[in-house]
């Protein structure tokens, strides 16, 4: 089972709506969102899920962002009030999985759910900080979570040790854009391979998007796509197509074609090194008509290719 983890941006929740509105997904792949913010965007992903009747985890006590202070600041009447109406009423159905990390505030959190007749074993946990395993024991004491998502870390696996999901950032995130260009195909991850033998229930990462949360974006000196691949040995690896022209934040446009040009190059090579995605074929697309999408739709598209990619493998495979 892959459990993909996003941040609540527009484009990652518009990428999950997409993929799942067009049935995707695949049966052995579940997103985790961690909401960075309470919007009709959010809500209408869970909406989705909800009509799929596929599963989803949304975290209830996010790290980043202002989602909480959104919650509590609603003032009634204002749009943002129907939008905590549809969270809180999304959030009881059975598609949604209760999710949350062990951190300062999740002991009130599993209090109130406990008091609300919601078991244990019904919950997503993510247990990533080495001061609150205690307090994961604590709360897990003869009860094992329905996913543990853990770190790669001997400390993690000694003392949580039922249904675990390793999670990891297997993307090497660059400083600039521009420096993928010093290495254009990297080793992703191999732990679709591995996971079972490993014991663990799943496997988890954060695409190609990377682990590092920032609130705004800014305008890049280069472009850069990032599509992953699987190499012969069914392990996954990610190319970069980055641009030319990085001298300075002038013309995106121009940045973008002269990126996605060397994606196209490089898929029309025989035989083709990549299964055709929504994500990528959009992507080439766009190659076609000499469009532009904008930054976030060509992060959006790639990160769509990914978990397409792997819901398909993990259909195969079973």
């Amino acid at each position: 089972m892959y459990f993909p983890y996003v941040r609540g941006r527009q484009y990652e929740l518009l990428a999950l709506r997409e993929l799942v509105f067009n049935n995707l997904l695949g049966s052995y792949l579940i997103p985790i969102i961690e909401p960075v913010k309470l919007s009709s965007t959010l809500t209408k992903t869970m909406s989705e899920y909800i009509k799929a009747n596929h599963p989803i985890s949304i975290i209830r006590n996010p790290l980043v962002g202002s989602f909480l202070k959104d919650l509590k600041d609603v003032k009634d009447g204002s749009k943002e009030a129907s939008y905590k109406e549809e969270f809180l009423t999304q959030y009881e159905n059975a598609s949604i999985i209760r999710s949350v990390i062990i951190q300062r505030n999740a002991q009130s959190l599993l209090e109130y759910w406990a008091k609300m007749g919601i078991h244990k074993n019904e919950l997503l946990v993510i247990s990533i900080d080495r001061d609150y395993l205690d307090l994961y024991e604590r709360e897990f004491d003869g009860v094992n979570p329905k996913y543990a998502l853990i770190p790669d870390e001997s400390t993690f696996r000694r003392r949580v040790r039922r249904n675990r999901v390793l999670l990891d950032d297997k993307f090497e995130k660059q400083s600039r854009n521009a420096d993928y260009l010093d290495e254009t195909d990297e080793f992703f991850s191999d732990d679709h391979l591995y996971f079972k033998d490993d014991g663990n229930l799943g496997f988890s990462d954060y695409s190609v998007i990377g682990n590092k949360f920032l609130e705004a974006g800014f305008a890049p000196y280069a472009v850069a796509i990032h599509i992953v691949y699987f190499a012969a040995d069914k392990s996954l690896r990610v190319k970069h197509f980055v641009s030319d022209s990085n001298e300075d934040i002038s013309n995106p446009a121009k940045k973008f074609y002269e990126a996605v040009s060397k994606l196209a190059a490089w898929y029309e090579t025989e035989p083709k090194p990549v299964e055709l995605t929504l994500g990528l074929k959009t992507l080439l697309e766009h190659y076609a008509n000499q469009t532009y999408p904008g930054l976030g739709i060509v992060k959006k598209l790639s990160l769509m290719h990914h978990l397409e990619l792997m819901g398909k493998y993990l259909s195969e495979v079973g």
